[in-house]
């Protein structure tokens, strides 16, 4: 039976980059994997068939023989796409190299540790792999006015976050003292639980990930490195933000352990409603008043606008609800590239009190012209 082509195996197409053959890849094996997928031959040949897919075209230089030859690339001379004999391919998921995951050997469990997400670093002190993590991320709620929403604006915010202690610069153990593996992970950093198909790790609750205890803990963060501080920090909101957008500070969350990173802090933005406009979007939406005798006879009128008042041209015999586009009058693209549109919508106001001579003028009018707006309405029944 001919082999399917890699690129239908993993459904990408054959200009497909790299990340997306990666992608596609961790789709289809989470989908097929033979742990989530029990007892079902159909599966496990199909994860076979998209992991050996993957080997190739993960690989630029296997890659680039397969779209010149084809799967007669690694067949010619009786060797398959791993270097070895083509003769029954025979997959050993336990020695299988992912090597197109992150740049080096690994074995299969680090490989489906990697499809959920998961990563670990090895610890040369103990010879032991032990989940490191990076700090966690921070979300600070920001309340700003429309104006600030749309221009953009600098301001100084205070974040209530952790910290590491300076008194055992976050070891958790007083000075002098030494930790002692962890008796719940065996200084794994990790405790695995069950689901109904396959081990899954989760932080040790007793160590916080750090695969070492305390038997002298810190008097001043009792052994849990971090210590709660007050920061200050510089924000700049961007021009165009909304309620919901977010503004990421790389590093400004809580701190990690074991040195890794710490985590970042997200601005999330909530605007305050406006008085005179409202928003959809980029655009921009307001009602004017205008006079009878401006939209009779057209005219030009001063209205606001986010960049202060400009002149619009209303257009004679003008209706009440006549809506008037001024283009690039409405909020900066948050991604930059432009604006919004403004959008008017006129209404024809009275005033309150006509005094004689305004009243004669109306009646005038009224007597010269023969405009009927309802002459329609005379010819129907129901």
């Amino acid at each position: 039976m001919a082999k399917r082509d890699y690129y239908d195996v993993l459904d990408v197409k054959k200009n497909a980059s790299e990340a997306e053959i990666k992608k596609s890849y961790r789709r289809l094996a989470r989908k097929f994997h033979p742990d989530i997928n029990q007892n079902n031959k159909q599966a496990e040949k199909r994860f076979k068939e998209i992991s050996e897919a993957y080997h190739v075209l993960s690989d630029p230089e296997k890659k680039k023989k397969y779209d010149h030859f084809g799967h007669s690339a690694f067949s010619m001379n009786g060797f398959d796409p791993r270097g070895g004999r083509a003769e029954g391919f025979g997959f050993d998921f336990s020695n299988f190299d992912f090597s197109g995951f992150k740049g080096e050997k690994r074995g299969f469990g680090d490989f489906f540790s990697d499809l959920f997400g998961r990563s670990k670093q090895e610890e040369p002190a103990t010879g032991k792999r032990q989940r490191t993590q990076k700090g966690q991320d921070l979300q600070y709620y920001m309340d700003i006015s429309f104006q600030d929403a749309v221009r953009g604006v600098s301001t100084v915010i205070s974040v209530q976050k952790q910290v590491l202690c300076k008194r055992c610069s976050g070891s958790g153990n007083s000075p002098g003292s030494r930790p002692v593996q962890c008796p719940d992970c065996n200084g794994t950093g990790s405790i695995s639980s069950s689901t109904s198909f396959l081990q899954v790790p989760e932080t040790c609750s007793r160590c916080q990930g750090r695969g070492t205890v305390s038997l002298d803990p810190c008097a001043t963060c009792r052994g849990s490195g971090m210590t709660p501080d007050v920061q200050k920090l510089q924000v700049k909101i961007p021009p165009g933000v909304d309620t919901g957008s977010k503004i990421r500070l790389t590093g400004k969350g809580q701190p990690g352990l074991k040195g890794m990173p710490a985590g970042d802090l997200y601005i999330i933005t909530r605007v305050k409603a406006d008085s005179f406009f409202e928003r959809k979007g980029d655009n921009l939406y307001c009602e004017v008043p205008i006079t009878v005798s401006e939209a009779a006879l057209g005219t030009k009128i001063k209205v606001p606008t986010i960049d202060g008042h400009t002149m619009l041209r209303i257009p004679p015999a003008a209706a009440s609800g006549t809506v008037l586009r001024m283009k690039s009058k409405g909020v900066p693209h948050l991604k930059g590239g432009g604006r919004g549109d403004m959008f008017i919508k006129l209404k024809i106001v009275f005033p309150q009190v006509l005094d004689e001579d305004s009243k004669e003028l109306f009646r005038k009018l009224a007597q010269s012209s023969r405009f009927n707006p309802r002459a329609q309405l005379e010819a129907y029944t129901i």
